[in-house]
């Protein structure tokens, strides 16, 4: 076709994306205004998305004028397969909090268009993310180790946003491998074949990742991706602690496991251990200083030495708690962490996703991440004086996610992030207050902050039944775990998970009334 003859694409004008615009913010902020309308679950089945969709995409495109038959198709295709995380009634799994602030910085984010894969590629992508980073270190009481500005002895600190805890796991494991690196190198005489040996074979060496068996299953799959583990069955190299009797790592367990694994011959070598703040079962707390004391116990007495494997804590749910200085003592000992891992996006009024990761040894994390093609040099990043956040993750390219976390603290300040969750706090306290007074129930875990986990007594069946029965009604939407004490056969709980930014009291009441009613009909013994 001749050059003059090819016909332009039909992009939106400025005026034309204004008006349409303008359009779709009222559709949010209705929908934000409605959504308790609505039932909680989707009551699609398998297909019906597909069945209201074109199998064959269009020849033709729309002009803005036309752009009413999108809207129509948003509420007829779209909205009734939607799930609403968003509902004042969705209690299950954990929260995945939406606000106006964020909504408007993914706007912002989206219409800039930025990829800030380099400071160069846009300065205020990369020092805005380092800013949030510090500020967000402060608000949750972190030590100063995980700062920009520290130095611990040449490592360096900071953080970055990554996408979920998952990918924080995943990094966390790559820098423990390049740690371990090091540190064999440095007990390594220089110049020996012993040295050339190990340079040849570090990848090859089997290692192993120490985690309680309550840990999201997100760690075997980072161990599975970095090359540690052959599957989530591994126990070879996933080494799995027991949990007590409220569903944190068991330490008397783990010291156990240490003294006949460690350092034996033809043992896998401990790369990393992760500590879990608040479980995504039962929301439990693995005490992180005890971990610290049982780990360099076991380490001097089967290697001579203190702990010096990685240490990951994963605190992506309750961490948000930290912006309330009460909740701090939930993670005594992290100074000794290697990395830790929050996700605003759960619980602290930032859109999905956004997960904030921070480490004390940022050396071990880029040194392990970075590779410079010659199209990715520029004279910034050869200077050393600039952070280039591609070599702190898995992807090249990354979004500007800090704006809808700048947008987020700066509408709620530290005060407004800590009513939010105190008062889903507060709401939690009352719904266990009110389980325990009903004894068709019983609770066989205590609350964790805005977590109850609860069942009703006798067969695992009737609590299935109780939750398939309130879910269907689409009032409200519980999820479930399954939990073992110590000597005891695993039972299933529900789980009633409080945290969507507009939830209130009355619509807890609400579940409540509805749980015990729906509880009425189920025969129990």
């Amino acid at each position: 076709m001749d050059e003059s003859a090819t016909p332009r694409p039909p992009h939106m004008t400025p005026d034309e994306f204004r008006a349409l615009g303008h359009r779709m913010v009222d559709l949010v902020a209705d929908y934000m205004r409605t959504v308790e309308r609505l039932p909680v679950l989707s009551k699609d089945a398998p297909g019906d998305v597909l069945a209201r969709l074109p199998e064959h995409p269009p020849e033709r495109g729309l002009d803005a004028g036309a752009w009413d038959e999108v809207f129509r198709d948003v509420q007829a295709a779209i909205m009734p397969g939607v799930t609403h995380w968003q509902h004042p009634s969705f209690f299950g799994y954990f929260p995945c909090n939406a606000s106006g602030p964020g909504i408007l910085g993914e706007l912002l984010s989206a219409g800039l268009g930025v990829q800030g894969m380099l400071w160069q590629t846009s300065p205020a992508c990369t020092e805005l993310e380092t800013r949030m980073l510090d500020w967000c270190a402060e608000l949750f009481g972190l030590p100063d180790c995980f700062r920009s500005s520290a130095d611990n002895a040449g490592q360096g600190g900071g953080g970055v946003i990554q996408g979920t805890a998952s990918e924080a796991a995943l990094v966390a494991l790559v820098a423990a491998r390049q740690k371990w690196r090091h540190l064999r190198a440095q007990r390594t005489p220089a110049g020996t074949d012993a040295e050339i040996g190990l340079a040849e074979s570090a990848i090859e060496r089997p290692f192993a990742v120490i985690a309680s068996e309550a840990a999201h299953s997100s760690i075997a799959k980072a161990a599975m991706i970095a090359g540690v583990a052959d599957g989530p069955e591994d126990d070879d190299r996933l080494w799995s602690v027991p949990t007590d009797a409220r569903g944190a790592m068991d330490l008397g367990a783990l010291r156990s496991l240490l003294d006949e694994r460690l350092g034996q011959p033809g043992a896998p070598t401990p790369l990393a251990v992760v500590a879990t703040v608040g479980t995504t079962g039962v929301g439990a707390v693995d005490p992180i200083a005890g971990l610290v004391r049982t780990l360099d116990d076991a380490w001097l007495a089967a290697l001579g030495r203190p702990f010096d494997a990685w240490l990951h804590v994963d605190a992506a749910w309750a961490g948000s708690a930290l912006v309330c200085p009460e909740r701090r003592a939930m993670i005594d000992g992290v100074e000794r962490a290697d990395s830790i891992a929050i996700n605003p996006h759960k619980w602290l009024l930032t859109n999905f996703d956004c997960n904030l990761f921070w480490t004390r040894a940022r050396r071990d994390l880029t040194d392990a991440m970075s590779v410079t093609p010659e199209y990715l040099r520029n004279a910034a990043s050869e200077s050393g004086g600039v952070i280039d956040y591609r070599d702190w993750q898995v992807p090249l390219g990354r979004r500007f996610r800090a704006l809808k976390l700048w947008f987020v603290i700066r509408h709620y300040g530290a005060e407004g992030l800590r009513a939010h969750v105190r008062e889903h706090c507060r709401l939690a306290s009352l719904f266990e207050r009110w389980v325990g007074r009903d004894s068709r129930f019983e609770m066989p875990v205590p609350r964790s902050l805005s977590l109850v986990c609860f069942r009703l007594r006798g067969e695992d069946r009737a609590t299935r039944d109780l939750l398939d029965r309130v879910n269907a009604t689409g009032r409200a939407f519980l999820t479930h775990t399954t939990f073992a004490a110590p000597g005891s056969p695993p039972r299933l709980l529900a789980r009633m998970a409080i945290g969507a930014a507009a939830t209130e009291e009355r619509h807890v009441r609400e579940a409540w009334r509805l749980i015990q009613s729906t509880a009425d009909g189920i025969s129990l013994p």
